[in-house]
C-alpha cells in the first residue's frame, strides 16, 4: 500500500480534497424483487406486532428492550422509535403479501465524516433466512452508499450474538475487532464486535447481491443454488 507523507516525511492518510458531507437519512421507499424497504410509521404497528408475536421469544435476547407483554406496550415502543431522531427506523415489507415483517434502523449518523451504522435489527421468523432478508439489507446499503453518499457503513453487535456475526460476514461486512466491556444492557455486560463495509467495496458487494438474488440462483423449492459469498471477488 502506498503511503503519503507530509513536509516532515511523516506518513499521513491519503488526500481527500473533494469530500462533501453525506446526507441525513429520511423518507425513502426502495422496491426490490421480493421486498420493499421504507420509513417506519405507526400504520405498520398492528401487523408488526402480529409478526413478532409469532416469532420465538429468543429474538429479543440481544435487543436493547425487553419483549412487550401486551399490544399497548408494543405500540408505545413503536411510538418511541418513530419519534426518535437519533435512530431512523425503516420497515421491511413482504412485497408479495404487502405485510411488514421486520424493522431495522440507521444510527450513529456522522455525515461530516461519511460514517453510519445499521442496528436495532429485528426480523420476524417469516423474514429471517430468506431472500427477502438479504434483499432488505442490499436495498438499505444501496440507499446508504448511492443516495446518501456515505463512505463507511458499520455493523456492531454483542460479541456473543453468533447469528448477527454470521449475518455481517455473509453480507460482506469486514470484522475489525472487539471492544471489551463496551456496553451494559439488560443488567449484563457486553463486548461489542465491530464490522464495516466501505464505499470502494460496495460495487463488488452490489453485484454479489444482484447475482445471488437472481431467480436463476434458486431451485424449484426456493433453495439457493450458490451461496452469497461465492459471488464476491
Amino acid at each position: 500500500m502506498d503511503e503519503n507523507t507530509n513536509e516532515f516525511n511523516q506518513p499521513v492518510g491519503k488526500p481527500f480534497p473533494n469530500w462533501k458531507e453525506s446526507a441525513i437519512p429520511t423518507e425513502m421507499k426502495y422496491i426490490g424483487r421480493y421486498t420493499i424497504v421504507t420509513r417506519l410509521s405507526l400504520a405498520y404497528t398492528k401487523e408488526l406486532y402480529d409478526a413478532f408475536s409469532q416469532s420465538h421469544p429468543s429474538h429479543w435476547t440481544y435487543l436493547s428492550e425487553e419483549r412487550p407483554n401486551h399490544f399497548s406496550d408494543f405500540e408505545h415502543l413503536m411510538e418511541k422509535k418513530i419519534a426518535c431522531n437519533i435512530h431512523i427506523y425503516y420497515v421491511v415489507i413482504n412485497k408479495l403479501t404487502e405485510k411488514p415483517v421486520g424493522i431495522f434502523s440507521l444510527l450513529r449518523i456522522d455525515p461530516r465524516n461519511g460514517v453510519i451504522e445499521v442496528g436495532n435489527i429485528h426480523f420476524s421468523d417469516s423474514l429471517k433466512k430468506t431472500a427477502m432478508a438479504t434483499e432488505a439489507h442490499a436495498l438499505l446499503a444501496e440507499y446508504i452508499f448511492e443516495e446518501l453518499g456515505y463512505r463507511r457503513y458499520e455493523w456492531k453487535c454483542d460479541s456473543l450474538n453468533a447469528p448477527s456475526i454470521h449475518s455481517a460476514k455473509r453480507l460482506g461486512f469486514t470484522y475489525e475487532g472487539t471492544f471489551r466491556n463496551a456496553v451494559i444492557y439488560k443488567n449484563r455486560s457486553r463486548d461489542t464486535s465491530w464490522f464495516s463495509m466501505l464505499l470502494e467495496e460496495w460495487p463488488d458487494r452490489k453485484q454479489a447481491f444482484h447475482r445471488w438474488l437472481s431467480p436463476a440462483n434458486f431451485d424449484n423449492k426456493g433453495e439457493q443454488i450458490e451461496r452469497l459469498e461465492t459471488f464476491r471477488y
